[in-house]
């Protein structure tokens, strides 16, 4: 159940509600999953596309507003299922020239209108739960392809094990979304960070980049989380404000980095576009990327 739902059964904030999650949580009598939560022992569950689409809507908006931003007219990249990265595609309408590979038919169909911009499917079977093309199928399509990055989702993303999802077709899939990029760009909001699935997708080292929303003054798991995932060498994005409608949000295309080194990922590709850094942010960003540390 949502946080949202909860509150509303049991008459109370959300805030309360979050509150008394963590504490059940710390008892063993259930797990927080994806600004919810579930019963305890339930690794292999996924929620299906009708019950993720109304989770932290603010949140990926935000995040796709921000990751929309990294992709260059004339680019080609590969786009992961999940309703983070069809946020994504229906701003990447907007980018002349590009060339979009996708196993989702949720992002295709997000670009089918858009005049310049070229869309690649997958091959594969569709798992009608999100919308995805997975299988061999879509395993093969991608051999031999090379992209300058590949924006992805998940079910969980924990620095020591990095990005992960709950489904084995579509966590192989997406590692094989993975190998054709010269980048990885990680799509998750705040209520994924510090949860762990159960098949691995891109491992912390593989990430190049993570677009996030600001997670809330309460939530020391987030914070801890992407203060863990900065010290590995993700570069960090954050988005903006979450859980408070009304406070200030950080605009499109403004980009907050976390120190760290940046890797090559995939040894011997060759990606169409020259990748580059995130800019050293701005001092004010520095001050806000310092608060967030203390918090």
């Amino acid at each position: 159940m949502s946080l949202r739902e909860l509150a509303r059964v049991v008459q109370t904030s959300e805030v309360t509600v979050r509150r008394d999650v963590r504490a059940l949580e710390a008892e063993g009598l259930l797990d927080r999953r994806h600004g919810g939560a579930v019963l305890p022992g339930g690794f292999t569950r996924e929620s299906g596309f009708p019950q993720k689409s109304h989770l932290a809507t603010a949140e990926k908006t935000a995040i796709a507003d921000l990751a929309a931003g990294l992709v260059d007219e004339g680019e080609a990249i590969v786009v992961g299922a999940g309703t983070t990265t069809q946020e994504l595609a229906r701003r990447l309408a907007r980018v002349p020239g590009l060339t979009v590979v996708t196993n989702s038919l949720l992002v295709a169909q997000a670009l089918a209108h858009a005049n310049r911009v070229e869309v690649v499917m997958t091959g594969g079977t569709l798992r009608g739960s999100n919308y995805a093309l997975v299988g061999s199928g879509a395993e093969q399509s991608l051999q031999g392809l090379r992209v300058s990055k590949a924006f992805l989702s998940g079910s969980g993303l924990t620095a020591e094990r990095g990005l992960s999802t709950s489904n084995m077709l579509s966590a192989s899939v997406d590692r094989a979304l993975v190998q054709a990029a010269a980048e990885v760009v990680v799509l998750a909001d705040h209520t994924k960070l510090g949860t762990d699935t159960m098949f691995q997708t891109v491992p912390t080292d593989l990430i190049t980049r993570l677009v996030t929303d600001e997670p809330p003054p309460h939530d020391d798991r987030a914070v801890t989380e992407l203060q863990a995932l900065a010290d590995q060498g993700v570069q960090i994005a954050v988005a903006g404000a979450s859980g408070n409608p009304g406070g200030d949000q950080v605009p499109a295309g403004r980009r907050t980095s976390l120190p760290g080194p940046r890797r090559s990922h995939v040894p011997g590709a060759s990606p169409l576009r020259s990748a580059t850094a995130l800019p050293e942010p701005a001092p004010a960003e520095r001050g806000r990327v310092a608060d967030l540390r203390r918090r």
